[in-house]
């Protein structure tokens, strides 16, 4: 990427409608990617993606939703990516590697290089998300992610300690230390 573009993150958790717009417009999001394969919230409806889909444009920012840079992935049998213990980021890096993910990722920056997007799921703290799997595919490839916790400034993402770029791809293999005990 030639640097131009800059993603963020987000995460809706239980904010009120006007606290999550508040914090969109304050740190300049025009746009939200709906990251969450199943975009619904019993307990806050204003975050179902049928309700986002017609409040954000009223509000002035685009939405799209992208299922195919959602969560909820399996781990394959002989995964690369054995740093992760929970294997829901461990289902998750083997998704980066799919075609799915690659369509949606073009999409994503698609979207981002012309407007202001965050990429948003249920999950405030962008380490216990997905999110974090996106933002360091996004690092290593040179495009710089803020995370948006709050209304002060949003913080840079840093490289998730285990991630390699193994064979052009990122990897999160286990630790090796065992082999020598």
């Amino acid at each position: 990427m030639d640097g131009a573009v800059t993603l963020w993150t987000i995460g809706h958790s239980t904010r009120s409608r006007e606290d999550f717009l508040a914090l969109l417009d304050g740190h300049g999001i025009q746009a939200v990617a709906d990251v969450r394969r199943f975009p619904g919230s019993r307990r806050h409806p204003w975050f179902a993606g049928g309700t986002l889909a017609h409040a954000l444009p009223a509000a002035g920012i685009d939405y799209l939703w992208l299922p195919q840079l959602g969560g909820r992935r399996r781990a394959r049998p002989g995964s690369p990516n054995g740093a992760w213990r929970n294997a829901a980021f461990q289902g998750y890096a083997d998704h980066l590697d799919s075609t799915e993910f690659a369509d949606g990722l073009a999409r994503l920056l698609e979207l981002a290089a012309r407007r202001r997007t965050a990429l948003m799921c249920a999950e405030a703290p962008w380490w216990r998300c997905h999110r974090r799997l996106i933002a360091d595919l996004l690092s290593v490839r040179g495009i710089p992610v803020r995370h948006i916790l709050d209304a002060g400034p949003a913080r840079a993402h840093v490289l998730t300690a285990s991630a390699r770029v193994v064979d052009g791809r990122l990897r999160y293999p286990p630790p090796q230390d065992d082999l020598f005990a």
